[in-house]
Formats: C-alpha cells, structure tokens, sequence
C-alpha cells in the first residue's frame, strides 16, 4: 500500500488506494462486531434481543451522524472529519477491552458508531470527486470490493486470534490496525491536498447555482434508498443470527468467525463482479438477479447440513452483497456534483438505519419465536426489492439519457 502511494497510479488512483484503506479498516471492524457477539452472550449472560441491541445501536449511531458529516465536509473538509472520526473509532475499539458489562460495551459501541458515521459519505465524495471526469462506477466498485476485503479480512483475523487470546485483547489489535491506516492513508490524503477545506468564495458561487439538496430525481433517489435500507437489513440481520444459528446445528463457538469470513469473501467478490455484471446486463437485471438469488439462498440455508452450508456460503455472499456496490455506484446519477457529500451522507443514513433497525428486530424474533423461523422471515424481506427494482427502471432510463 505504502509503494502504492508513492509510485504506480496518477494523483485519482493514489486518492482511491486512500479512500480504500479508510474502507478496508472501517467496514472491517463494524463486520468484526459479529465474531464478538457469541462470545459476549456467553460473558454476560445475555438474550438475542440484547445482543441485537448492540448491532443496533453501533449501525444506528453510524446513521444517525450521515447528514451531519456531509454537511460538516462543506465546511472543514473531508479529510479533517474522515481522519479525526476514524481516531476514535479506533481508540473506543481498544477501550472495548476495558468493559465491564452490558451497559459500558454498549456505550462503546454508541461513540464507536458516531465516530464511524464520517466514513461512508466523506470517503465516498472524495473518490466520486476524483473521478468526476469518467470511470466513477468503477471506482466506487473498487472502493466498495475494498470494504468487503475487510469484512473478510478482520473475522477471519479475530477467529484465528481468538484461539490463544481473549476477545478483550482481539479489539486492542483492531483499534492498532485503525491506527496504521490513518497513518499511511491520511498522511497521503494530506499530501495529495484530496478532502481539503473549501474554498470560501468559490464555494459559496457553486452553491447559489444549486438549489437546497441538489437532488436531481427525488423519486429514483427515493426508492433506490429504499432498496438499499432493506438490501442492508436483510444482510445485517442474518450475518447477527448466523453465527447462533450455525452453533443450533452443532458448530463450535470458535468456528463461527470463519464460516462468517467464507460469506465475506463471497461478498468481496460480488462487489467486483457485479459492478461488471452491471456496466454488461445494465443496473435493474443485475439487482433482481442478485436479490433473487438472495431470497432463495437465505431459505435454502435451513435445508443443508453444516458441511453444505460451508460451501454455500460464499455463493449467497456474493449475491449478498454484491447489491450495494451497483445501489452506490448510481447515486451520482441522482445528484448534482456539488451536493454529493451531503446526499452521499442522506443515502447512507437511509441505508445504515435498515442495518441499524434489522438485528434487534429480527433479535426480538427469535426470541419469541425461533431462530429457523426468523431466517424465514430475512428470505421474505428480501424478496420486497424486487417490485422496487422493477419500478426504479424509469429513473434509470432518463439517468443514462442525461448529458450527466
């Protein structure tokens, strides 16, 4: 990464290499909290509902700060928040060793969730502003395969870590790697002069050209939020119960992190490849494709065996998520170029909020009911992006028709 930023691509693509690392780091650690989550239960005595609770309000605080980081970067910069949130990101990891109970690790969480908020809509303006000229789909594409590359990456590290630590320690290392990457990545963004504060004047005229959210098609924005809410609901939510329900078919506690990490890496490449599928078979097909193949994957879990399931995984991951990188990558085409960082923010408020809401939901479920019952019910809600799909074809259309 370090040769990277000195040498190899144009000024763009050492600003994307930077953009990834943040990605890399952040999605990491939020896909790590579900490694952990077992192991707190055991701890701390703790139902499902309450171990929901701790995805929810991490993934809730992250949405919560959306908006307010956008509109914060019109103002200080990208950089300046990008960096200064992911410090305490990091540093609220490493106190999650400390904690005492429930109620201290969920307080960590919540400043760990504000922290994180900054990441998705500022990292997402600087690459979209890099390559304002041409190739923005696929740098997104490659910016969001980055963030899966950690999704992977850190459960499959904790997984391996926790077979001579404790999870106390495991989150010391996760807030030392946050550490490096704002060292090398924000040192480059510094240098590359990328997320500077804004020049007053300038601005203010390319402001006034723009009116209020810069919203450009509020109904195709509208219902790709939608999607994106119940795209990341629906991942969320099962990613919090697979773990229990693959220790209700008989797999160790300490293997969960790598069965979750084979999904991971299925999604890192369905990020990739459906930014591709996209560019070739165009937005709609690939998204009910992808949601398709969802739905049915989440239904056929409850049929296979353990050893079916391993195999699966990385097929039902990549359908997973592999949806998101084609949702990101059209929301420019919503949007007035100088608005991105706070419509980038509203977007992910919309989509992170479905992330923040799903594993309390579906906690409270399977409490209630049973764990084999509220996978169902995941199938079900995925199977609702698909009239949406069918009615976002519209605003595509003109999308593409546009001089933009």
């Amino acid at each position: 990464m370090i040769a990277l930023f000195k040498a190899g691509p144009g000024r763009r693509g050492k600003v994307l290499a930077c953009g990834c690392a943040f990605h890399f780091f952040c999605d990491g650690i939020a896909d790590g909290l579900f490694v952990f989550l077992p192991l707190w239960q055991i701890a701390f005595g703790l139902s499902l509902t309450q171990v929901g609770l701790f995805i929810t309000c991490f993934e809730g605080a992250m949405a919560f700060f959306q908006v307010p980081a956008g509109f914060l970067s019109e103002r200080l910069g990208e950089r300046f928040l990008l960096i200064t949130g992911t410090i305490v990101t990091a540093v609220s990891f490493m106190a999650i060793g400390l904690a005492a109970g429930f109620y201290s690790l969920l307080a960590l969480l919540l400043i760990s969730g504000f922290a994180a908020g900054v990441h998705h809509p500022l990292s997402s303006s600087i690459v979209s502003q890099a390559y304002q000229k041409g190739g923005r789909r696929a740098a997104l594409g490659t910016f969001n395969f980055s963030g899966d590359v950690g999704k992977f990456t850190f459960p499959a590290l904790a997984a391996l870590a926790l077979t001579v630590m404790d999870w106390r320690m495991v989150g010391v290392i996760f807030g030392l790697i946050g550490m490096l990457v704002i060292f090398i990545a924000g040192s480059a963004l510094r240098k590359l002069h990328s997320g500077d504060p804004p020049d007053k004047i300038k601005a203010r005229k390319e402001n006034a050209s723009v009116k209020g959210w810069g919203i450009e098609d509020r109904i195709g924005f509208s219902l790709l939020s939608a999607m994106g809410l119940l795209d990341t609901a629906v991942r969320t939510g099962l990613f919090t119960l697979l773990p229990f329900f693959l220790i209700s078919k008989g797999m160790p506690v300490e293997s969960t992190g790598f069965a979750l990490s084979l999904a991971f890496i299925g999604g890192a490449t369905g990020k990739f490849g459906c930014g591709l599928i996209a560019e070739r078979l165009g937005i709609i097909p690939t998204v009910l494709i992808t949601e398709g193949i969802t739905a049915g994957g989440v239904f056929l879990l409850l049929c296979l065996p353990l050893q079916g399931i391993f195999i699966f995984l990385p097929i039902l991951g990549a359908a997973l998520n592999g949806t998101s990188s084609v949702f990101y990558g059209t929301v420019a085409d919503f949007v007035a170029p100088q608005r991105l960082g706070r419509v980038f923010g509203l977007f992910y408020t919309f989509v992170i909020a479905g992330g923040a809401m799903a594993p309390m939901i579906f906690g409270n479920i399977s409490d209630r009911f049973d764990i084999r019952f509220t996978i169902m019910v995941i199938g079900a809600t995925a199977l609702l992006t698909l009239p949406l799909a069918v009615s976002l074809r519209k605003s595509v259309k003109r999308s593409v028709g546009s001089p933009k």
